[in-house]
């Protein structure tokens, strides 16, 4: 059974996608409309809230 040779890829088609790709990224996210806000992590006393993800992660990193 022989193997076909495939083309390389050039450049070129990187290019092409490349510059189609990057201009939807952006309407992507400029469409998506929801804002990402970050949740205080640290209280006004310096610590860090004690929550189920902290516990787990302090649990994980037990020895």
């Amino acid at each position: 059974m022989t193997k076909k040779p495939e083309a390389p890829s050039s450049r070129r088609d990187f290019l092409k996608l490349a510059g189609t790709a990057a201009p939807a990224a952006v309407v992507a996210v400029a469409v998506s409309g929801s804002d990402a806000a970050a949740d205080e992590a640290v209280q006004a006393d310096g610590r860090m809230q004690d929550t189920a993800h902290t516990r787990a992660y302090f649990d994980s990193a037990r020895f």
